[in-house]
């Protein structure tokens, strides 16, 4: 059988390993130490230099963080994006507070403003004004963000931006990741930069980033024995693992125009067959593209292809199975308009690594035409 052509695989630069050798080098073996820091710093400039960082064990520890500092507690509830990977949801429950699921609109397949404020005003009518909200830029396309703050605003809501798929995404000049009260950023194994997991909290605030390092470290008080006033949490990034980030930061900007010509090339070469349509960026959005994205005429015609590019060893998935019908979340309330759940039954994600060969890019186009041409 051919070598495997995965989704997304990760992609090592030529100085990850100068960084972590030199964490071996100094006995820096910890959460903490001068990858930590530098890594911190490189998000930072990255993004602005006027937000603050603290580099984590993983995205999902960073939502958890982010909605404690957002003052999310048990009963609370949580307005949470339906379309997206069952992490940005879980830490809700983590905190024993409730989610509330909000469907997309057609434009991002993000985040649908106008459900937003419909649930707030349910909610709200109800007694259970919303704590949080949580929107996602899904496969790095940015969400409507001034209609989403613009929302939020009005009924003093505030907003914690899942970036995990977005770093190197752009809304209206401003760099996805900035975009809200706390944001958070994923380097997981299949992210545009990765750290082999790990994640983030960015906030415009010094105070966050000191209080999520704090909760992260198992929020020991300063006293010379070990103290612990309120519970801690194991999420600090270790600095071997920040010295891959520091090396990945180095060719991110690499890794988002590689991607970005994988989208290309598949759009050139497939859009005009007119069982298929593509996410196209609205005017000033920019995104990384972690994923290309196929949306296909229906169910059967994605399930053909699928299973046929399986056969040839080539890796694709559906688009995310919205929360609203994950067992584990299906008790709880949702408002939908049917967007989330058309775009599950009939999207597929194709191989989008920036390390993908021509050869390999070419062989994933074929099998889809010729499948098609088959059907």
């Amino acid at each position: 059988m051919d070598k495997k052509i995965w989704l997304s695989s990760p992609h090592m630069g030529v100085k990850e390993k100068e960084f972590v050798n030199e964490a071996f080098e100094t006995n820096w073996i910890a959460p903490l130490g001068p990858n930590v820091n530098g890594f911190e710093s490189d998000i930072q400039n990255y993004l602005d230099s006027d937000i603050y960082v603290a580099a984590l064990s993983s995205g999902t520890a960073a939502i958890h963080l982010g909605l404690k500092l957002l003052g999310v507690e048990s009963g609370d509830e949580v307005l949470c994006q339906s379309m997206t990977f069952s992490a940005t949801a879980n830490p809700i429950l983590y905190l024993n507070a409730i989610p509330v699921f909000i469907d997309s609109e057609k434009e991002t397949w993000n985040m649908c403003p106008i459900l937003l404020e419909e649930a707030i005003k349910n909610r709200i009518l109800n007694g259970k004004k919303p704590k949080a909200i949580i929107a996602v830029h899904l496969y790095g396309m940015p969400y409507k963000a001034d209609e989403i703050n613009a929302v939020a605003r009005k009924y003093a809501i505030p907003v914690l931006e899942d970036a995990a798929e977005a770093l190197g995404s752009i809304y209206k000049g401003v760099k996805c990741g900035t975009l809200a009260n706390i944001s958070i950023l994923s380097f997981n194994g299949n992210k545009i930069i990765t750290t082999s997991g790990g994640g983030a909290l960015v906030s415009h605030r010094k105070f966050d980033k000191e209080k999520a390092i704090f909760l992260s470290t198992q929020s020991r008080d300063n006293a010379p024995h070990y103290q612990h006033s309120e519970v801690g949490y194991n999420y600090r990034m270790s600095n071997v693992v920040a010295g891959i980030g520091r090396g990945q930061m180095l060719v991110l900007d690499e890794r988002v125009t590689a991607r970005r010509n994988n989208y290309e090339r598949y759009f050139e070469e497939l859009s005009s067959i007119e069982l298929f349509t593509f996410l196209d960026e609205p005017n000033e959005f920019y995104s990384n593209r972690w994923l290309s994205c196929l949306l296909t005429s229906s169910y059967n015609i994605r399930e053909k292809i699928r299973l046929n590019l399986e056969k040839e060893n080539i890796e694709t998935r559906p688009l995310w199975k919205p929360m609203h019908l994950q067992p584990v979340f299906s008790k709880y309330l949702s408002f939908v308009n049917g967007v989330s759940e058309n775009l599950f039954n009939r999207g597929l994600c194709l191989p989008s690594g920036s390390n993908l060969t021509e050869d390999e890019l070419s062989k994933v186009i074929y099998y889809i035409k010729n499948c098609v041409e088959n059907a």
